[in-house]
């Protein structure tokens, strides 16, 4: 299963007044887990930048002004993207823009849509926690994922972060018994009923040393969930 994790800058909000893209960051999950495989340019778009968006990602036109134009990366991004599952926060702003770049370029036919499967962060963020902000500094704070390198938006860096986002959001890592294709390796083996074998185990109990770390992991985690663990609900519950 391949996903690209992908954001974009750009010049203003709005591709039907000629706002154009002008950063893209993109990173590559394949079975949930990030390879080293990264999309990212920038983009001199010919055309001044709102100064609001320029206050967003701090990108000006001076430093566009020698990246290459979106017709000289559009060839090497199409194949980045293509076939994969499209991940990005907001995907209808993102899409549009890049949609429109695509419309400039002369017969060029092809649209997102038809190279890539799309899915909007944001859509199943509202989707699971309805009613709280969703945007990626919420994300983060809510699934414990380190945004403090984000003093500005960047497209390769929202992407990043995203993806931990997206991984988190929607249930982790693949289980630890799973096979190339994601699926469930238990199944496939066990399928018989087991049959009992009568042995005998060793049973090795934590010194102290190990039960004071275990108590400290546990104060970490009751720290990043805001909350009780359940390992120690449970030990509470065995006490007579």
């Amino acid at each position: 299963m391949r996903q690209v994790i992908l954001d974009t800058e750009t010049t203003g909000l709005e591709a039907e007044r000629g706002h154009r893209v002008i950063e893209i960051g993109a990173v590559e999950l394949v079975n949930r887990r990030l390879t080293r495989q990264r999309f990212h340019v920038y983009i001199n778009p010919d055309r001044e930048i709102d100064p609001g968006a320029q206050d967003v990602h701090g990108l000006t036109a001076e430093f566009l002004s020698d990246k290459p134009r979106f017709a000289e990366i559009a060839d090497a991004f199409l194949e980045f993207i293509a076939g994969a599952e499209l991940v990005i926060h907001n995907a209808p702003f993102d899409v549009t823009f890049l949609d429109y770049e695509l419309s400039l370029l002369p017969d060029e036919g092809r649209r997102i849509r038809s190279v890539c499967q799309v899915t909007d962060s944001l859509a199943l963020a509202r989707e699971k926690h309805p009613g709280q902000r969703n945007n990626l500094d919420a994300l983060c704070r809510r699934y414990g994922v380190d945004n403090s390198a984000r003093e500005l938006h960047g497209a390769l860096l929202d992407a990043e972060i995203l993806a931990d986002i997206y991984v988190a959001m929607t249930g982790g890592q693949v289980a630890l018994f799973s096979g190339s294709d994601g699926q469930d390796l238990l199944h496939d083996r066990f399928d018989e009923p087991l049959r009992h074998v009568p042995m005998s185990l060793p049973v090795i109990r934590a010194d102290a040393d190990e039960l004071a770390a275990h108590d400290a992991m546990l104060a970490v985690l009751d720290k990043q969930s805001g909350g009780r663990t359940v390992w120690r609900l449970f030990a509470e519950r065995r006490e007579p």
